[in-house]
Parts: structure tokens; sequence; C-alpha cells
């Protein structure tokens, strides 16, 4: 979905921005695994080190003093993920949702699996911090309604992986997403 709400008020110096990200429901229709927190948090790093000092990203103490709020979410929509903009002490912020239930499917290759929650989670905080869609297929911020290969999208990025460590040294930010980005956080 599309949100350009963290924007506003922020675009005109570096900000700092926290974040809380829910622990694995105990609840097993959930669907997400022990090691997703870590997945949100490597999306949060690639976007914190893509901003080149513009932006940094901490924990928050609390979910209620976080402007980026990362949950996992149950459903079998077909959507990975979504985000909703939410107020935080006069701050525009965003819920993100993540939907693991979609990547079970590819339970047969844990890496895969792995590389669908990252990219889901890279893609919703993007919205997070302002980015729009778009329709060139490299970007993190490509829409799947502009048609394009889903399972090569995530498939190209699952080729750059050896071992699930290798996500960080692949962050999935396109040059174009990283442009969009200090456009936005001068």
């Amino acid at each position: 979905m599309v949100f350009a709400f963290l924007t506003a008020g922020l675009t005109t110096h570096a900000a700092t921005l926290r974040y809380w990200i829910d622990p694995c429901p105990s609840k097993p229709h959930f669907d997400c695994q022990a090691g997703d927190p870590e997945l949100a948090r490597w999306a949060l790093e690639a976007w914190q080190a893509a901003s080149s000092g513009k932006l940094r990203l901490e924990p928050a103490g609390k979910m209620e003093s976080a402007h980026i709020r990362v949950f996992w979410a149950n459903g079998r929509s077909g959507l990975y993920g979504e985000a909703r903009p939410i107020l935080v002490d006069g701050v525009q912020g965003a819920e993100v949702y993540v939907l693991p239930a979609v990547a079970q499917e590819n339970d047969s290759d844990p890496l895969l699996r792995d590389a669908i929650v990252y990219l889901t989670c890279l893609h919703e905080t993007g919205h997070a911090l302002g980015l729009q869609h778009t329709v060139a297929f490299a970007d993190i911020m490509y829409t799947f309604q502009a048609g394009g290969d889903i399972t090569e999208y995530f498939g190209r990025y699952r080729r750059q992986l050896a071992a699930r460590a290798d996500i960080r040294k692949h962050s999935g930010i396109s040059p174009a997403d990283r442009k969009e980005l200090l456009g936005l956080w001068k």
C-alpha cells in the first residue's frame, strides 16, 4: 500500500526514529518463526545504512513510543504486508504488518522463506519512511500491481544468498530506492 506519512514534517533535517518489533506471537497460526524479528531489524538497519547518516533508527523502550511498529499478522489473503499510518507524539509513524504465512509455502527452502520475510519487512518499512511504490522491477519499492514475475522477484534475491547471514550483505535496496530515500531525508 502507498503511504507518505512519515516524511511530513521530517524531511528538512536528519532524524532519529524509534522502532519496535513484535516478538513472534506464541500462537502457532501466526506462522512467525523465532528469527523473523531479526529479519525485521536487519531491514531497518539496511534503511539506516542507505540514508548516509540522515536517518537514525533506534529501538524503542516500549511499543507506544515507537514511530515504526512491526507486527506479525496472520491471514492468507495473498498479501505480503501492509503499512498503516499512526501518530506518535505529534509525529507521523506507521504500523507495519508482515504476513509470514505467505512465505510459509517455501518451507522446503528456508533461505527463500527468510528472503521473502526480509524483503517484505524492507518494503513495508520503506513505506513507513515515506517511499512510494515504483514500477521498476529492480526496486524494493516495486509494486506487484505492475505485473512482473513475483517468483523471479524473490528468486533473484535468494540466489545471492548462500547462508542466512548473507542477507545482511545484500540489502535489497536499489540505487533508485536509495536516491528516493536521500531525497526525502535531507
